[in-house]
């Protein structure tokens, strides 16, 4: 439920087009709908502006199925990140409606009914690092931004990186993914005057110690306007940069 939502029923109630006691029953779940293994919190889009996502990883594919089947009925657009092949395949035979996005590994259904003026910036140092740009990029989609791909622009070969710049400067925000030694976000915060949300990649040889270095090395950024989540974490950065550009939006 959603306020675009909710505002449209008590304009039916007003106008006599749905009875009080049916207004009733469709928001007898709010706040949260508890299915025993979980407790879908339906009043997410009242408070923050998009629905709760579901985290698949840890959940059974059956668990999965049920969450979404519950949120479709209460028409929330669906976020589930982290999905395994296993989980995949079940929501799609249950829902066939449903998008999967395979590098992101997540699944979509349905769209936020907001489209966001302005766009985020999604840059990844290497293909690698792709998979974690992709669950940033599709999150943001998810919750009404359009997203601008930049992918394989690392300082191993920074003229790659200038090469794009013109396309990267507009952004709202700036979503930069590294492992490695982490370097891309503070050469890219260093040219823009946005904000950048860091997203340390656990890509890298031993020493990166699966991302721990990247992390570290953007937790001691030198450049000024960089917010830094956790490692592999492009479902928080995609969130926090559509906070970000509903801001810029006047939402």
């Amino acid at each position: 439920m959603d306020k675009a939502n909710l505002l449209k029923l008590m304009e039916e109630v007003r106008s006599g087009a749905t009875s009080p006691d049916d207004a009733a029953d469709r928001l007898r779940d709010l706040p949260f709908e508890d299915l025993g293994f979980a407790k879908v919190d339906h009043h997410r889009s009242l408070r923050q502006g998009f629905p709760e996502t579901i985290f698949a990883q840890g959940k059974t594919p059956e668990q999965v199925v049920e969450i979404i089947r519950c949120m479709k009925e209460r028409g929330s657009h669906v976020l589930a990140t982290r999905c395994s092949p296993e989980t995949v395949a079940a929501v799609l035979a249950a829902h066939p409606e449903a998008k999967h996005h395979d590098m992101a590994r997540a699944l979509t259904l349905g769209e936020s009914p907001e489209k966001l003026d302005g766009f985020i910036a999604v840059l990844c140092a290497g293909t690698s690092d792709m998979p974690v740009g992709e669950e940033a990029a599709v999150t943001c989609e998810t919750m009404g931004c359009r997203v601008e791909r930049i992918y394989d622009v690392g300082v191993a070969g920074i003229h790659r990186l200038l090469h794009q710049r013109e396309r990267f400067e507009p952004a709202n925000g700036l979503i930069v993914c590294a492992g490695m030694e982490g370097a891309l976000p503070s050469v890219v915060a260093g040219l823009v005057d946005k904000p950048v949300f860091a997203v340390p990649t656990s890509v890298g040889y031993g020493a990166s110690f699966n991302g721990l270095a990247a992390l570290l090395a953007m937790l001691n950024s030198c450049a000024t306007g960089v917010s830094v989540v956790n490692i592999d974490n492009g479902f928080g950065a995609g969130a926090l940069a559509a906070m970000v550009n509903r801001v810029a939006n006047g939402k």
